[in-house]
């Protein structure tokens, strides 16, 4: 017995000290039969020499050839950005591969914020006459790094921290989260919001809640009669 609550104790102790790196999200695209994926390679070329993103940018990747793929990555020196076609499901993909300093939410913000950028400068990318959108509903988060959690292990943590990221993002709304049964899966979860939020939306509510976490809770209201 005694053996067994010092497993269940170490369990909770390693899930409390989680460390999520090697963050990615992905953002599903609407319509994604209509996205030419050979006119973003252009696109991602000029992301390179223009730099427009906080990673060093370096180099594009082709692999439209592989079924339920890559699809074209953007590779950088710290994340890769992508439309990524994984499952059949395509959408914009950030890949974090550098380690950042921070706690959890701060990591996780900056992944989210990061490809929620990619995707709205996309969405008004001219030359890609609009065909190239997020579907309002559906997110894609897990941990890229095997080594870090597995897929049951880390869930419970990975849950308190995308309620407390989600609750500011989507300033109350309704959502849900599903898992993947297959325990061979990164550590992750689909999130599929009840109402549609524009990636300007998103990136409007997350800056927001990072204000409101540097500004710190509000002082007490002052009594002139206490």
């Amino acid at each position: 017995m005694a053996d067994n609550t010092s497993f269940l104790l170490s369990q909770m102790m390693a899930e409390l000290s989680l460390e999520l790196e090697h963050i990615n999200f992905k953002l599903l695209l609407k319509n994604p039969a209509d996205v030419d994926l050979e006119a973003v390679i252009p696109v991602f070329h000029s992301w390179i020499q223009d730099q427009v993103c906080d990673e060093l940018l370096l180099d594009v990747a082709d692999y439209r050839h592989v079924k339920a793929g890559p699809g074209i990555v953007l590779i950088g020196h710290e994340a890769d950005y992508s439309l990524d076609n994984t499952d059949d499901r395509l959408g914009l993909r950030y890949n974090r591969k550098a380690t950042m300093e921070g706690n959890n939410q701060e990591r996780l913000e900056q992944a989210l914020g990061a490809a929620l950028s990619a995707l709205e400068r996309l969405e008004n990318e001219p030359s890609l006459a609009g065909k190239v959108g997020f579907d309002g509903r559906e997110l894609e988060v897990f941990i890229n790094d095997r080594l870090l959690a597995g897929n049951r292990e880390g869930r419970e943590q990975l849950q308190r921290e995308l309620r407390t990221l989600l609750g500011k993002l989507l300033v109350g709304g309704a959502y849900s989260l599903s898992y993947a049964a297959d325990p061979r899966r990164l550590l992750g979860a689909r999130i599929h919001c009840q109402r549609d939020f524009s990636t300007a939306d998103l990136l409007k509510n997350l800056e927001a809640g990072r204000i409101d976490e540097f500004r710190g809770p509000s002082p007490p209201d002052s009594n002139p009669y206490s």
